[in-house]
């Protein structure tokens, strides 16, 4: 069976380097068993490349794909806590945040982008409980920002 990092490689993707953070937090801690990702923005290479409202100025189909890209951004955060991914028990818990149009109720469909890819490179340990959550605004006017609750070993 293809380690998690393997699966990233076969799907085209490389892990970035872990996001700086933007204020007064950690990318990523672990507690006993379990690691917390910060709230993980669709950052590549330092940059946003979409900005705006889902709904709206963002396509959802756009915003799905950025999600994926916050996921594989907690991806990246988790691995600088635990060095190897094969340490990744489960994906316990993701919650994703969709900046929407005040009638965009497409915040499910938005988040899948996070949650296709954890199960593309974790397997069954990648699927997950979840939230999606549409909210006003994020940092940087970010579309969809992603937070991941992992178990290790």
């Amino acid at each position: 069976m293809a380690s998690p990092e393997e699966r990233i490689a076969d799907l085209g993707l490389t892990l970035p380097e872990v996001v700086p953070p933007l204020a007064a937090y950690v990318p990523a801690l672990r507690t006993g068993d379990h690691v917390y990702t910060s709230g993980q923005l669709p950052m590549v290479d330092g940059k946003l490349l979409v900005t705006g409202k889902v709904g709206a100025a963002v396509s959802p189909e756009e915003a799905k794909e950025q999600a994926r890209v916050c996921a594989l951004n907690a991806i990246a955060a988790i691995r600088s806590v635990v060095g190897d991914l094969s340490r990744v028990v489960r994906i316990v818990k993701v919650v994703g945040f969709v900046a929407s149009a005040p009638d965009f109720t497409g915040q499910p469909q938005v988040v899948n982008g996070a949650s296709e890819l954890l199960g593309e490179v974790f397997g069954e340990a990648g699927r997950h409980a979840r939230s999606a959550v549409g909210v006003a605004v994020l940092p940087l006017d970010a579309p969809v920002e992603v937070e991941v609750v992992a178990e290790v070993r």
